[in-house]
């Protein structure tokens, strides 16, 4: 009696927690015997990292309205500062630098001359709420997410103007729709490298949309993907889905959790990068992070 009530103990315990040991392991996509590195620090908070053609990181220090810059072999340099207190970032296909600059609620874009342009501040004739993070898909059609943070640097009486916290489409003739607002905070914002899939974070209720996008931009099919929030998001080669919340998060295309990865500041947000694009970038608070992949960035 007392070996099989022991017996069932055994086995109840391991059928609790083989689940929990066995998440994350045997992923295969980190690099053999590869650590988190620090790239960097000393920032205020980091923010909106973004690969470039050659494979160097833009990324932002927004409190100091800075953009600095990580190169693989040459390290950290400052890249301009004055950037409209750019956020979220990404690269469109004529190497220009898309930022969401919310100093006043822009999506703008800076070319290789360091000069911005602004691509879009209004909707329905009032001002954004304050773009956050942007994804610009291969038709060179941009999506970004518009919540609502109140800055420090507003002006006295600066007030969420949209009706909704949502999901907007820039397309590359400058029309600009509302895509989805079905949401509390959007944040986080990728899609795949055939154009077709959007996801969105909505942070606050902790939760991951998946989208169909149509031909002409607009989106279908709402689905939920994973159970987390997410500050800035990334996706490489196999379609796997990056997620920055307290650590890295690592979903499968189909929704399955595959790995955790823990940075020692809490990550808000990450892409790929390097000249293979092989190098997992990380922005963590007042640090940046690097960790050696064995699977590669779609851009």
């Amino acid at each position: 009696m007392q070996t099989t009530y022991t017996r069932f103990l055994v086995i109840a315990f391991i059928l609790v927690i083989t689940p929990v040991l066995s998440m994350g392991q045997g992923s295969g996509i980190i690099a053999h015997k590869s650590t988190i590195e620090q790239a960097g620090t000393g920032f205020a908070f980091t923010e909106g990292p973004a690969v470039s053609p050659d494979g160097r990181v833009f990324f932002t220090d927004q409190p100091n309205d800075r953009i600095h810059v990580w190169d693989e072999q040459e390290g950290i340099s400052l890249w301009l500062e004055g950037t409209g207190r750019s956020n979220g970032m990404d690269f469109n296909q004529d190497g220009g630098l898309v930022a969401c600059a919310d100093l006043h609620n822009r999506l703008v874009v800076f070319n290789d001359q360091k000069e911005m342009r602004i691509l879009c501040e209004n909707y329905n004739g009032k001002h954004l709420n304050g773009p956050n993070d942007v994804w610009v898909a291969p038709s060179g059609d941009s999506y970004f997410t518009d919540p609502y943070y109140h800055r420090n640097y507003w002006e006295e009486g600066h007030h969420e103007a949209q009706d909704a916290r949502g999901v907007y489409h820039l397309s590359t003739d400058g029309k600009v729709s509302q895509v989805s607002n079905q949401y509390v905070q959007p944040n986080g914002i990728i899609g795949t490298l055939d154009g077709k899939t959007l996801y969105v974070a909505d942070i606050n209720d902790r939760k991951i949309w998946k989208y169909d996008i149509q031909a002409d931009g607009s989106l279908s099919n709402r689905t939920f993907f994973a159970p987390e929030g997410s500050d800035g998001m990334t996706i490489d080669e196999q379609g796997n889905v990056y997620l920055t919340m307290g650590k890295v998060w690592v979903y499968s295309p189909e929704g399955v959790l595959i790995e955790t990865i823990d940075v020692p500041e809490s990550p808000s947000n990450i892409c790929f990068g390097g000249k293979n694009r092989d190098i997992l970038f990380i922005t963590a608070r007042t640090s940046v992070y690097t960790l050696k992949m064995n699977v590669k960035g779609v851009k």
